[in-house]
């Protein structure tokens, strides 16, 4: 049997070990982990996916994209030929960002973000007060990828304002009942994971890990 080709994409800023706990049947699938590159200056978000496209070698492969991601692999299909979209706390058009985003976008506040804190997670740490709050930056250390200004400008500002109105007829739709980014009534047309937040990948792994192989499949 041909194991079908799955390749993964984190939320912005991640590295793949965001998925360490995700486990798919190894006789069904063929797992590929993508990491995020550096963007060019003033680059698009199509140019990216164009170029992000490249690492998927297989035709008919399954794309899997996690917030940001599922923004990125839904673009990065129009360059490849693709089995399914799997996205999974994120949006499937612009219709689908909430409302402050979009008053982000009107106002351009997003230009104003201190990003460049995001360098600094070990000075956070150092003095961060209460185990909680360290708990919650260590592991913020330790999935995060990209931590260069440039890179989550751009990331932001690619996010915010990105304007697609036609959604991809091969999209699957995971996000949960509790997501503070995406807010579930401003979605649509989704298989719905009870209490589900936008870290969902990282603490909803059991259920994902249940139904992900019916939903790859289907």
């Amino acid at each position: 049997m041909t194991r079908i080709p799955v390749y993964f994409m984190p939320g912005m800023a991640a590295s793949s070990s965001i998925f360490e706990k995700i486990k798919l049947p190894v006789d069904q699938f063929e797992v590929f982990l993508l990491e995020w590159i550096q963007p060019l200056p003033q680059e698009s978000l199509k140019s990216y996916a164009m170029r992000m496209a490249k690492n998927v070698t297989h035709q008919n492969a399954i794309l899997v994209g996690v917030s940001f991601g599922g923004v990125l692999v839904q673009e990065m299909a129009e360059y490849l030929t693709v089995r399914k979209i799997i996205i999974i706390s994120s949006v499937k058009c612009a219709k689908e960002l909430p409302k402050k985003m979009k008053i982000a976008k009107s106002t351009k506040a997003y230009k104003i973000l201190p990003t460049s804190l995001l360098q600094d997670v070990e000075k956070l740490i150092k003095y961060a007060f209460g185990n909680r709050l360290k708990k919650k930056l260590q592991l913020y250390e330790k999935f995060l990828h990209m931590r260069n200004k440039e890179y989550l400008d751009w990331a932001i500002e690619q996010m915010i304002c990105w304007e697609r109105s036609t959604i991809n007829s091969k999209v699957v739709h995971i996000h949960g009942d509790a997501d503070e980014v995406f807010p579930i009534q401003y979605i649509k047309d989704c298989i719905v994971v009870e209490q589900g937040t936008h870290a969902m990948i990282l603490t909803k792994y059991k259920w994902l890990n249940t139904h992900l192989p019916a939903i790859l499949l289907a």
